[in-house]
C-alpha cells in the first residue's frame, strides 16, 4: 500500500472512533437525563437561588375621631406595592395605590390615588416598626405631574397618622 493510502485508512478509523465516542456519549447522556419516578427531587426551599417567593403582605389601621385610615403594603425583597385609603368622615375619601421600595425599615412610594373625580400622584414615606406604621411629613414640590419630597432625609415622622398593625382581611 502507498503511505497515502494507508493515511486515510488511519483517518477513516480515527474518525469511526471518534464518531462512535461521541454517539455512546450522547446516548449515556439521554439514559442518565431520563426520569426515573424513584429518583428523589432535591428540595430547593432553603436555598439562596429560591427568590421567588410570595411577597410578604401586612396590613396597618388608625383612626382620627371619625376619620379611619388603610394601608396595606406587600413587600418582596426590597419592591413595595399595595393600597392606601384615607378615608374621611363626611368628606371626599381617598383611595389609591402605593408602588415603592423599603429604604431599611422606611417605606417610600408614589401613592397614585382619586379624590374628587381626578387622578393625583403624591409621595408618600411611613416608617414601618415595632407593629406601627407612622406617616412621615415633609416639604413637597411638584415635579413631573406628582408631588414628592424636596429632602427624604429631613422627613419627620409621629405627628401625622400613627396606624397600627392588624390582621389583613381576604
Amino acid at each position: 500500500m502507498s503511505e497515502n493510502t494507508e493515511t486515510r485508512i488511519t483517518m477513516k478509523h480515527t474518525s469511526l472512533v471518534l464518531m462512535l465516542a461521541i454517539i455512546t456519549f450522547i446516548a449515556c447522556n439521554q439514559t442518565n437525563n431520563s426520569s426515573d419516578s424513584s429518583q428523589q427531587i432535591p428540595d430547593t426551599t432553603n436555598t439562596s437561588e429560591n427568590k421567588n417567593v410570595a411577597p410578604l403582605t401586612t396590613c396597618y389601621m388608625g383612626s382620627m375621631g371619625k376619620d379611619t385610615f388603610q394601608l396595606n403594603v406587600d413587600v418582596k425583597e426590597n419592591e413595595v406595592t399595595g393600597n392606601l385609603a384615607y378615608l374621611f368622615h363626611e368628606k371626599d375619601r381617598q383611595k389609591g395605590t402605593l408602588d415603592g421600595y423599603m429604604a431599611g425599615d422606611t417605606l417610600l412610594a408614589n401613592y397614585t390615588f382619586n379624590s374628587e373625580g381626578q387622578t393625583s400622584v403624591r409621595q408618600v414615606a411611613f416608617l414601618l416598626k415595632d407593629e406601627k406604621a407612622i406617616e412621615g411629613y415633609g416639604d413637597v414640590e411638584e415635579k413631573d405631574g406628582a408631588m414628592v419630597f424636596k429632602d427624604v432625609k429631613s422627613l419627620q415622622f409621629g405627628q401625622g397618622l400613627n396606624l397600627t398593625k392588624v390582621p389583613c382581611v381576604q
